[in-house]
C-alpha cells in the first residue's frame, strides 16, 4: 500500500516537473517596413556576448527575399570600450503576423525571437522567448519615460519572467 502512494506521489512530482509555462503570445500583425531602422536596447536579460554591453543598438532591414538583416553593435565593458558588431540574419516565420522570427547568429541554429509588445506608433517594443532566458526591451528613443518603462516590465512580469535579472543599458548622450 505504501509503495503504490509513493508511486502515485512520484507520479505527480514527475509531471508537474514536465509542465511547462504556456507560450508567450506575440503581437497580432507587424508592419515589417515600419519595424525596420535602428532599436536602442534599453534594458535587457542578457545573452553571453551582451551581458556588459553599453550603448547597444539594434538595426534591421528588410531583404528582397524576405529575409532581415541585422547589425547589433555595442560598446563592451563601458560607454568607451571597444565596439562589437554582429550579423545575425533573421528569418519571419510565416503565419505569424510577422511577429515571430528565428534570429540567426550561426548557421543552422535559428533563436526564437518573438515581438511580444509593440505600440501603435512603433516607438517601443519587447522582444521576448518562450523559454524566458532572455528578453529584450527597445525603443526608438535612447531612454523612455518612467511610466511607459513601469508598462513595459509589467508585461514582460506577467509574461513569467524574473524582472530581478533585467540589466539596464546605459548610452552615451
Amino acid at each position: 500500500m505504501r509503495y503504490r502512494h509513493f508511486l502515485l506521489i512520484a507520479f505527480f512530482l514527475l509531471l508537474n516537473g514536465c509542465m511547462t509555462q504556456a507560450p508567450i503570445k506575440t503581437v497580432p500583425e507587424v508592419n515589417l517596413k515600419q519595424f525596420m531602422g535602428s532599436w536602442f536596447v534599453i534594458g535587457h536579460i542578457p545573452t553571453f556576448i551582451e551581458k556588459n554591453a553599453f550603448n547597444a543598438i539594434e538595426s534591421y532591414q528588410l531583404n528582397e527575399d524576405g529575409t532581415i538583416a541585422t547589425t547589433f553593435t555595442f560598446n563592451e565593458g563601458s560607454l568607451s570600450g571597444p565596439i562589437k558588431t554582429y550579423y545575425p540574419k533573421g528569418f519571419v516565420v510565416k503565419d505569424s503576423g510577422n511577429a515571430l522570427w528565428g534570429m540567426q547568429f550561426i548557421w543552422p541554429i535559428k533563436a526564437q525571437y518573438k515581438i511580444t509588445y509593440l505600440d501603435q506608433d512603433y516607438q517601443n517594443t519587447i522582444i521576448a522567448r518562450d523559454d524566458r532566458d532572455y528578453v529584450w526591451i527597445m525603443s526608438r528613443q535612447k531612454r523612455i519615460d518612467q511610466d511607459t518603462l513601469k508598462i513595459l516590465v509589467k508585461k514582460i512580469e506577467d509574461d513569467g519572467y524574473d524582472i530581478k535579472k533585467i540589466r539596464w543599458i546605459e548610452h552615451s548622450n
